[in-house]
């Protein structure tokens, strides 16, 4: 894969004029959600909905939502639109958008981890060429992208917080992080092929809801905190409604290019192990990711290696953006936390990979425990091949 640039050009951060042979700018937008079946989609929905003339006494935003997605979602009020995702059909749905939402990131893990990463990757970057190329088609005039902060990279020598423009800076991988990329890869040449529409690309912190399963949230199903030897980690989340929300602020302030989201700070890690209650386990870096590759390698952990950066190095993001525009996060990190904590109850964990109930007690001493004694799988393997 080649070289990930960072999100849209700057040029297509200004404000979005009237474009010649495009419809008039309409009062309140017809707004279209592609992909509002999901758990993030109906979170979206449901916000847009609230923000119409017909829901609230407050601030109106929407004139009309409609909702796309291949089943029909639960939220009332949209107008239903089903049918593929990725195809050239989308554009017959998306006839009378004027702001089109495209959600990216997978929140439901299990299932992006079992489709294969190849066709999952098809998948994903083909959803978000056809809804470029139909929002362009039907004469949208913005495109808003939601993907993850994650593009941007956990690593060591990170500040924290990362500004809104930070370069996409992750390394590419099989995994949905890798996906993602490919997606922001194409988001950077919308600007330029389809010089009518503007583009704006949200990129959250760790999402967290009900119903929300992500690689972060996996590492807290594991019987320990795999904890990383002087790395300098710190956790931060974003609320699926704060999410939501961002959405609607991004589209009535008519904000371009990239924009984070996030709760406000971050927590240490001291705290989320006193909030959590759980115990840590220490290893070296160079064996807990050294491990981690090899058991990637041959199949038995269902993630890249990458992966585990996100839960050692900081990746924290600014929001400042937003804020100046009068968002505001109504979930901080430690409720964020709460949250997560009561949806991976009852779920076990290690290195990212579900254990069925009657595998749990094989983690009773420790993810890292886990982690590296599951390097005789490793050498079992070697020897029956």
């Amino acid at each position: 894969m080649s070289s990930t640039p960072p999100g849209p050009p700057a040029a297509t951060r200004g404000p979005a004029g009237p474009r010649r042979g495009r419809r008039r700018k309409a009062a309140l937008p017809v707004v279209a959600v592609v992909g509002a079946a999901d758990v993030v989609g109906s979170a979206v929905t449901r916000r847009l909905l609230a923000r119409t003339a017909a829901a609230t006494t407050g601030p109106v935003a929407v004139s009309r939502v409609i909702a796309l997605d291949t089943v029909r979602g639960s939220e009332q009020g949209a107008t239903w639109r089903v049918g593929p995702l990725d195809d050239p059909s989308l554009v017959q749905r998306l006839r009378g958008a004027d702001v089109v939402v495209h959600l990216a990131p997978a929140a439901d893990l299990a299932g992006a981890l079992a489709e294969p990463a190849a066709v999952r990757r098809e998948r994903v970057v083909r959803t978000a060429q056809a809804t470029a190329t139909a929002a362009a088609a039907v004469g949208a005039r913005r495109l808003v992208s939601v993907t993850s902060a994650m593009v941007l990279g956990a690593d060591a020598a990170n500040p924290v917080p990362l500004p809104d423009d930070a370069p996409v800076a992750a390394v590419p991988d099989s995994g949905v992080v890798g996906d993602l990329l490919e997606v922001e890869q194409l988001l950077a040449r919308v600007p330029r092929t389809h010089p009518g529409l503007a583009v704006t690309v949200l990129r959250p912190a760790t999402l967290v809801g009900p119903g929300v399963d992500t690689v972060v949230g996996r590492h807290f199903e594991s019987p320990r905190l795999l904890v990383v030897r002087d790395a300098r980690t710190v956790w931060q989340f974003c609320h699926v409604d704060d999410l939501a929300e961002a959405v609607v602020t991004a589209i009535a302030a008519e904000l371009d290019g990239p924009l984070t989201v996030a709760a406000d700070g971050v927590l240490q890690q001291a705290d989320v192990e006193r909030l959590s209650g759980m115990r840590r386990v220490e290893l070296p870096a160079a064996l807990a990711f050294g491990t981690a590759e090899r058991l990637h390698r041959v199949g038995v952990l269902p993630a890249p290696v990458t992966d585990l950066a996100y839960v050692v190095h900081p990746w924290a993001v600014s929001a400042q953006r937003l804020r100046e525009h009068g968002w505001a996060p109504v979930y901080d990190n430690e409720t964020c936390l709460g949250v997560l904590l009561e949806e991976v109850r009852g779920h076990h964990a290690v290195a990212l990979r579900r254990l069925d109930r009657k595998d749990a007690a094989l983690g009773a001493a420790g993810a890292a425990v886990a982690l590296v004694g599951t390097a005789a799988i490793v050498r079992r393997r070697r020897r029956r091949d």
